[in-house]
């Protein structure tokens, strides 16, 4: 069992063509493949600031990665490395720890920001005060700083480590709840409506696995080692996720199908719903939201 190009040792299989690669091929396809998903969806141009969502784990700095390879050799485009500390004991404080490495090697701006100093609770104390789900309190405070924070950069895009495992069960978790108008926002590069309060969201790995994801990040002593949050066994993702790795293992390649088939109609969804939008700003905040207050103040004010 040799490399497909070069004949050496293998340190990955896709069974979906039943192909190997060594590593330094291994390292130019997952690169290619970046490279060919930022070009084709526009996703970073010249003059761009991007701020990269981080957490230290293995897609975050992967996406940071390649990113930063980029910015070096195009000396217009200005990033920062974003991470948010939710305050999840025995979880958070280790991949920091990750992220800080990283950005110090590799002379990055971080900037860390926390709920415990912006909102007053952490969200180990949030889930026990407010009775809810950690995802949904997570998801809407997190995606709250993100925007607000690099409003406050000055930045135009925002990277995420979103990838073909991560992206498939969203597609499907929204046709399983229809949220069909949801999906119209997702995307390579996300949004319906262009408004200067939404930075656009961009998702350099949006077509890349997660074992190949994990496999560069090992590679290159990205990570110490594999952290998963403890509360994502509780969420409905981790049913959808569990039944589409079963889907995959038997039927190769049904996420990337997923996928493909989703990109066909995305333009659609969008031009469908692009009228459908009636952008208001809080009340408390100021921020665009489709209703009167935004979530996350609906929330942060439980919290008072």
């Amino acid at each position: 069992m040799v490399c497909k190009h070069c004949l050496s040792k293998p340190v990955i299989y896709f069974p979906i063509n039943s192909t190997q690669l060594c590593k330094s091929c291994f390292f130019r396809y997952l690169e290619s493949k970046v490279k060919k998903t930022i070009s084709k969806y526009k996703l970073i141009e010249p003059k761009d600031h991007i701020v990269v969502a981080i957490s230290g784990g293995k897609d975050s700095l992967t996406t940071l990665s390649f990113i930063n390879k980029i910015a070096n050799k195009q000396r217009t485009i200005k990033i920062t490395a974003v991470l948010i500390d939710e305050g999840i004991s025995n979880y958070r404080s280790k991949t920091i720890v990750d992220a800080k490495k990283f950005c110090k090697k590799n002379k990055i701006t971080l900037k860390v920001y926390s709920f415990k100093k912006e909102f007053g609770f952490t969200l180990d104390q949030m889930i026990i005060k407010l009775k809810m789900k950690p995802c949904t309190i997570c998801g809407v405070l997190r995606r709250y700083l993100l925007n607000t924070k690099s409003q406050l950069l000055n930045a135009n895009k925002l990277a995420t480590g979103h990838n073909l495992e991560d992206e498939s069960q969203s597609v499907i978790m929204n046709q399983f709840r229809n949220n069909v108008e949801i999906s119209a926002r997702m995307g390579p590069i996300t949004g319906v409506i262009i408004n200067k309060k939404f930075i656009r969201r961009i998702k350099p790995l949006y077509l890349c696995t997660e074992k190949e994801i994990g496999l560069f990040a090992f590679l290159n002593g990205f990570i110490s080692g594999y952290h998963e949050c403890p509360y994502a066994e509780q969420s409905y993702r981790q049913d959808v996720k569990d039944m589409l790795n079963n889907f995959d293992e038997k039927y190769p390649g049904t996420k990337y199908s997923i996928i493909q088939s989703f990109l066909e109609i995305l333009p659609l969804l969008k031009n469908k719903y692009k009228s459908n939008i009636r952008l208001k700003y809080c009340i408390s905040c100021g921020e665009p939201t489709s209703k009167e207050e935004c979530q996350a103040c609906q929330l942060i004010k439980k919290l008072k």
